[in-house]
């Protein structure tokens, strides 16, 4: 198949003409609406494989991003210093390491929290967000980054941009549903392109707020004017970019590519999770993925019923996964639904206009063939996370965490015990407080839910909009439009 395949993109939808990378990672959304996806997936043989298995993280990932990048975009040695750019201040030096849980049950974790701001977004946010400011530098651009967070995207994204000349960074935040610790690593940057807003009223979480911008993006008028583009979970480099992990993990814990492990994923939006569905396309041998739900469970319930549909959300510990709509649903259906673009236009039409879509049973069939659900609650959350801690040395996992790791232990009935599990830690536990103190049944938080970054953070000011969720679009089509005006003057 012809190399460039795999480096330009359509929509999901199939009604606009092809893009090539630079292109899809400023739209974020295609111009029809729709998600964009490669023409093609490249398949990576066996030799290939048994080489990236020897390379460290940043040869590796330049190994696979170089696979959907035109050369002519991002030549290599710019694509590596855009690499080491992006992963120079992760904190460990593996940048993903994989510890095991204890030596005997076969259970590990993949700890994707190394990053700036403490959380799995960084793997992806930085080395999307200095892509943007190369294509911008060369061409002198601006664009403004507008996406909504639950509590980890908008850290990731606001630090990644801090001090760009030609980004600014707009993050929408539903108040009340992520904690305190996670707005203030947004609202204490002290830098001029950065603007949190923190909206109240959103019944619906995040998922109001990702209606406001789907909204803004379907409109090209105000899209234009603005200079819109969105580093959100939608956006292909981030998915792109967390497939890389998944090799990285396989090659730390296995002798030889005969074996196959599972990944059990936290799962909201499914970007991380479509990561993965990425690197098993392409060659990577995974028995399956365990999607680990909380109570909202909306992969749970298209996996158990066929059928895609909004519920009301619910709360819960597990604040960055509370969501009802993950959007890049419709990318595993346009790979499971082989490719039909006259499917997803169909059952996009329904979901927006009945609140569901229902699936025919062979992409069904195909969605189930490496993926299976568990719905974890508050209370086993809270339970892995005290278990956890007393059984394996004072390890401390996040409540996203948690919920992977007892997605692994309850489906480790299904699963031969010979067979490795790996679990995504995706955020540092010192992110979330309240939760450890209530999990462990203490007062006082132990030394293992402690970061600096998070303390330093509790004493600065705090720089932010605010507005209810029936006026944000009005209000915010205004900021946006001074901070534009503003700028262009300089």
């Amino acid at each position: 198949m012809n190399q460039n395949f795999f480096k330009q993109y359509i929509s999901t939808l199939g009604t606009v003409d092809e893009v090539d990378f630079e292109t899809a990672i400023k739209n974020g959304f295609a111009s029809d609406g729709g998600l964009f996806v490669p023409k093609a997936i490249p398949k990576i043989k066996k030799d290939e494989l048994e080489r990236w298995s020897e390379l460290e993280f940043v040869e590796l990932a330049s190994e696979i991003l170089s696979l959907y990048i035109d050369e002519s975009l991002i030549n290599r040695d710019d694509l590596i210093m855009l690499l080491n750019n992006s992963y120079k201040e992760f904190s460990h030096p593996k940048i993903a390491p994989v510890r095991p849980l204890g030596d005997k049950d076969n259970q590990y974790v993949l700890e994707l929290f190394h990053g700036p701001t403490l959380s799995f977004k960084d793997m992806a946010m930085g080395f999307l967000v200095n892509c943007l400011d190369y294509f911008l530098t060369k061409k002198n651009e601006h664009i403004s980054l507008l996406l909504a967070t639950t509590g980890d995207t908008g850290p990731a994204a606001a630090y990644a941009s801090k001090g760009k000349k030609n980004i600014d960074c707009w993050i929408l935040y539903p108040k009340g549903f992520i904690s305190e610790e996670q707005e203030r690593q947004i609202t204490t940057l002290e830098e001029e392109n950065i603007h949190a807003v923190g909206v109240y009223g959103c019944k619906d979480g995040g998922d109001d707020l990702d209606l406001v911008i789907s909204e803004f993006f379907s409109n090209e008028k105000l899209k234009k004017s603005l200079s819109l583009s969105s580093v959100n979970s939608i956006n292909w480099c981030r998915v792109l970019v967390q497939s890389i992990h998944y090799f990285y993990a396989y090659f730390q814990v296995t002798k030889d590519l005969e074996e196959r492990i599972v990944f059990s994923v936290p799962t909201g939006a499914f970007g991380n999770l479509f990561g993965g569905y990425l690197a098993r396309a392409m060659g990577l041998p995974i028995e399956s993925f365990i999607s680990s739900n909380n109570v909202n469970a909306v992969i749970h319930n298209i996996l158990k019923k066929g059928v895609f549909s909004k519920v009301d959300l619910q709360q819960t510990f597990s604040s960055a996964i509370d969501i009802v709509v993950p959007y890049n649903v419709w990318r595993w259906l346009y790979f499971a639904s082989g490719c039909d673009s006259s499917k997803i236009r169909s059952w996009t039409s329904n979901f927006k206009t009945k609140g569901y879509a229902k699936l025919d049973q062979q992409t069904l069939m195909n969605m189930k063939q490496h993926f299976s659900s568990e719905v974890i609650t508050d209370a086993e959350t809270l339970e892995t996370m005290n278990q956890i801690y007393a059984k394996y040395g004072n390890y401390l996992l996040d409540p996203h965490s948690a919920v992977a790791v007892a997605g692994a232990y309850k489906a480790r009935d299904r699963i031969s015990n010979e067979i490795k599990i790996i679990s995504l830690a995706t955020a540092h536990p010192a992110k979330f407080p309240k939760t450890i103190i209530k999990a462990l049944n203490t007062n006082n938080l132990p030394s293992e839910g402690l970061h600096y970054s998070i303390k330093n953070a509790s004493e600065f000011c705090q720089n932010l909009r605010t507005c209810q969720y029936e006026h944000l679009s009005n209000g915010l089509i205004r900021s946006m439009t001074k901070v534009n005006e503003k700028r262009n003057q300089l």
